[in-house]
């Protein structure tokens, strides 16, 4: 009698893998064999996971109720962490998670509904679904280049949508631009350590990225305009009066001798 199972384990073996290569490697290799371990023996992985494709696993990301990587004291792999996995055991292609990552066709439908606002979209206003846009992120990270990883995830940095975080004894509260810059900035997200990726002054140098230009950049300039004209027009004192004003008001420049006398006379 035969039996059919999901066999999740087989893919953990290089021997004779002739899957799909991220960056020339097994990609299930890109997670910890201790979180992979946890991951395949999981009841999520075993029940939710098993004989999805790109299409129903967005299904199951837009369920999501939290990210993360592991909690309680066993180290239980969380939903977030489990389709990860499965996202590198598909290796959908490039199309696919992008538009996991904005959901345009989503993003339009609500701007129609909406008569009262704009129906512009930009980017950071795409993803009705704000947990299948993290796990989107977060496979970008795992498994593009550096360069197109930027590219992708910095326009991110303009959602400051909430989300929740699970970790190991208790829920926390992160908004979706700090998650982005994690990925961009830490090498251990989501309990998972993630591949050592070139700095993006690095990139510059190397002519592959353009300079960074900051959302606030605008703000910025105006308030060093400010910071310029008032030094320019006068001395500021520490209670921000200018030197100017104070001596219109005594009548005298500032540190002359004072009187204490009704004739005018110095006391010597």
């Amino acid at each position: 009698m035969a039996y059919h199972k999901a066999d999740a384990k087989a893919m953990l073996d290089d021997r004779g893998y002739a899957g799909k290569l991220i960056r020339g490697q097994n990609p299930a290799t890109l997670l910890e064999r201790a979180v992979l371990d946890r991951i395949t023996d999981s009841m999520y992985f075993k029940e939710q996971c098993f004989g999805l494709n790109a299409a129903t696993l967005c299904d199951r990301a837009a369920d999501l109720q939290h990210i993360g990587g592991t909690y309680g004291t066993t180290g239980k792999p969380t939903p977030f962490l489990c389709l990860i996995f499965k996202m590198l055991q598909l290796v959908p292609n490039d199309d696919v998670i992008l538009e996991m990552l904005n959901q345009p066709a989503l993003a339009l439908r609500d701007a129609e509904e909406d008569e009262d606002e704009t129906t512009e979209t930009d980017q950071s206003k795409l993803g009705y679904f704000k947990y299948l846009r993290a796990l989107a992120a977060f496979y970008i990270r795992l498994a593009w280049q550096p360069k197109d990883i930027y590219q992708t995830l910095e326009p991110l940095l303009a959602d400051h949508r909430k989300l929740k975080r699970r970790a190991r004894e208790n829920y926390s509260l992160t908004y979706m631009d700090q998650f982005i810059d994690d990925l961009l900035t830490k090498d251990r997200v989501c309990a998972t350590s993630l591949w050592k990726m070139p700095t993006r002054v690095a990139l510059e140098d190397l002519g592959e990225l353009e300079p960074y230009e900051s959302a606030l950049g605008d703000e910025l300039d105006e308030i060093d305009r400010e910071s310029q004209n008032g030094h320019d027009d006068g001395e500021v004192f520490g209670n921000g009066e200018d030197r100017r004003d104070r001596e219109s008001s005594s009548g005298r420049p500032v540190g002359s001798p004072q009187s204490d006398r009704s004739d005018g006379s110095v006391r010597g």
